[in-house]
């Protein structure tokens, strides 16, 4: 999940872009069409609340590529709060950005079970505005 001032262009949507990183700078770079030496990647996103100044969205990542998430939320206009890397205006006050991994499943190595993990929101007053809306 992730808290960006401006709204999507859609209401949901599935991303594809093309990321280079830039090791010198550790920040990578989206673009529309495949360039030399980019990744393809996809992520979709869903809003799911919104407040008067922000939007509450639902993000499922279907690669993993660096700062994927930051790097195509900014892509679009939505860079995610606090994130002055990826183009937020000004950084939250205790340095973070308003991401968070509220729901993680993954095949156990071992015993071939799924594992899934629910973490709760930070406590904090954007997210607790938000606590109603999590899935």
């Amino acid at each position: 999940m992730g808290n960006c001032k401006n709204a999507p262009p859609k209401t949901e949507d599935l991303l594809v872009n093309y990321l280079v990183k830039n090791e010198a700078k550790n920040k990578s770079f989206a673009y529309n069409t495949e360039t030399k030496g980019a990744l393809r990647c996809e992520l979709s996103y869903k809003v799911i609340a919104q407040s008067d100044n922000y939007f509450l969205l639902e993000l499922n990542p279907h690669t993993g590529r660096h700062h994927q998430i930051r790097v195509q939320l900014a892509h679009i206009g939505c860079p995610i709060k606090g994130d002055l890397k990826y183009g937020f205006n000004r950084s939250n006050t205790d340095g973070s950005i308003c991401l968070h991994a509220r729901k993680l499943s993954f095949t156990h190595p071992v015993k071939k079970e799924e594992v899934l993990i629910t973490a709760p929101p930070p406590d904090e007053s954007l997210w607790n505005f938000f606590s109603g809306s999590f899935i």
